[in-house]
């Protein structure tokens, strides 16, 4: 987020990124009975949003793919049993989707990043902390010394899995004709990302003989890991602009949301005019020696609110408190700190200790993954104004999970509105910048807060939840009305 004062622009901070490890909702999981079949709150992609067991099956079948050059450890095990997982999955997919045979991958090779006579794809490995599909000669590796221990530290076994659900997600592309030599590597990447999503919806649907994946915190934490590979945030000045682009958290958490809602055949809608789409005007590079950053301060929070009236234009704008104290006094909403709405009084209730707490940057040596910054605080924010939008709508609840939803879509919708520099009555210009949109996500998914309702409850997907944010980016209010009635 920016905001820059007349005359002259103050650009604030670059994204970065918060701890590994998916933290656990600070919002309470509401109950009761969905009102649409097709968009259920307690449902994800149709299947019921519950937690149980995740990643290896105790008594999983053993792998069916040998390793080259594998130090017969437990993570190659774990690996050799994901790749014969995967390709179990796509022996009967792929055939089913694309109407031809299923080749697998030629071999698969381990190697530690950490040695110094290892090989693949023709590179020499030393310091290679990575995974590939080798288009060259159709194999798979991996670094078992740093990238796969570290993947499942952070996210478990199905961190794991993920990555190399997505490398072989390169190899079906290639398989199928779905990519080639002149793809693009954002498209080939995201193609990827959704082929990954398929796979894991059939964990889901516990079809797997080796591996379980829960649609609460299980797929919570796969979403996770897939949001830590999004691309790194750039000034347009940066000589790295334009190569190797794989896309942002949101443009790959949409492509594997794909996958694992309608199935394979939805990865061939993935070209660069719909990724175009889905990006729309969303800002991707920050301005020269801009880092994005805008501290959250009375003066930057009031900047919001007012950005919010001008946009929105509501007959009856809310009003702002800064004394968090007395959001305990409305008499029909519960605090959500560290923003909360109360509808009787019309007004927003701002901690502002909590809140410029939660848009806090990591610092670099926490090693995280996550996109953390101003805007997981601003979304947050914006969150609570936008269930002043609803009370001044009329004629939905503000205390359900349809509001909750309701309120992460227009929250999205919010967001796009920002691209495009909006000035306050004090003379100060609010703008979206580039990595907002991911920390907005990593915030729903994490906390959940951005897509709560009115009592800071929201629904148990995280993916449930980052849906109906995406629908507000790529839509508009009425849009959120009509999905979440």
């Amino acid at each position: 987020m920016s905001r820059s004062p007349r005359p002259g622009r103050l650009l604030g901070g670059a994204a970065a990124v918060c701890c590994a490890l998916l933290t656990t909702a600070c919002t309470t999981m509401l109950q009761g009975n969905a009102v649409s079949v097709f968009d259920d709150p307690f449902r994800v992609a149709g299947m019921p949003a519950t937690d149980g067991p995740t990643g290896l099956r105790p008594s999983a079948e053993g792998p069916t793919r040998d390793v080259a050059d594998s130090d017969g450890g437990d993570i190659d095990q774990l690996a050799a049993s994901a790749i014969s997982d995967i390709e179990t999955y796509w022996e009967t997919a792929y055939p089913e989707t694309f109407d031809d045979e299923f080749i697998p991958a030629k071999a698969l090779i381990s190697w530690d990043a950490n040695g110094f006579d290892g090989e693949f794809c023709g590179e020499d490995t030393f310091g290679l902390v990575n995974a590939g599909f080798c288009y060259s000669d159709r194999t798979i590796g991996w670094d078992r010394g740093e990238l796969l221990p570290g993947l499942r530290r952070a996210f478990g076994d199905m961190g794991v899995v993920m990555v190399l659900a997505h490398e072989y997600g390169h190899a079906v592309a290639r398989l199928s004709g779905l990519s080639g030599d002149d793809t693009e590597t954002l498209v080939a990447e995201q193609q990827a990302d959704c082929l990954s999503g398929s796979y894991m919806r059939w964990v889901a649907e516990d079809n797997s003989p080796r591996f379980t994946l829960s649609t609460g915190e299980g797929l919570n934490g796969v979403l996770a890991g897939v949001i830590s590979f999004r691309d790194p945030l750039l000034n347009e000045d940066d000589p790295d602009v334009g190569y190797d682009e794989h896309g942002s958290a949101f443009e790959r958490v949409s492509a594997f949301q794909f996958g694992f809602t309608d199935g394979p055949s939805a990865c061939a809608a993935i070209d660069l005019r719909e990724i175009g789409q889905r990006r729309g005007n969303l800002p991707v590079l920050l301005p020269e020696d801009q880092t994005g950053e805008l501290p959250v301060t009375e003066d930057s929070v009031r900047s919001i609110v007012d950005a919010m009236e001008i946009l929105f234009t509501p007959t009856n704008p809310p009003a702002l408190s800064l004394d968090a104290d007395t959001a305990a006094d409305c008499p029909d909403a519960r605090p959500s700190p560290p923003a909360s709405f109360c509808p009787a009084t019309n007004t927003i209730t701002v901690d502002l200790a909590g809140l410029e707490e939660l848009g806090a940057q990591s610092a670099p040596e926490d090693g995280g993954q996550l996109a953390a910054g101003d805007n997981m605080a601003y979304s947050v924010l914006v969150s609570r104004y936008m269930l002043a939008i609803q009370r001044e709508h009329g004629g939905v609840a503000l205390d359900t999970a349809e509001a909750a939803l309701r309120t992460a879509c227009l929250t999205g919708v919010a967001t796009v509105k920002m691209t495009k520099e909006v000035t306050t009555p004090d003379g100060n210009t609010i703008a979206l910048t580039a990595g907002d949109v991911d920390e907005a996500v990593s915030g729903i998914l994490t906390n959940g807060l951005a897509a709560s309702d009115v009592n800071g409850e929201t629904v148990p997907s995280g993916f449930s939840r980052i849906d109906a944010f995406r629908v507000g980016v790529l839509g508009d209010t009425e849009r959120c009305f009509r999905r979440f009635p």
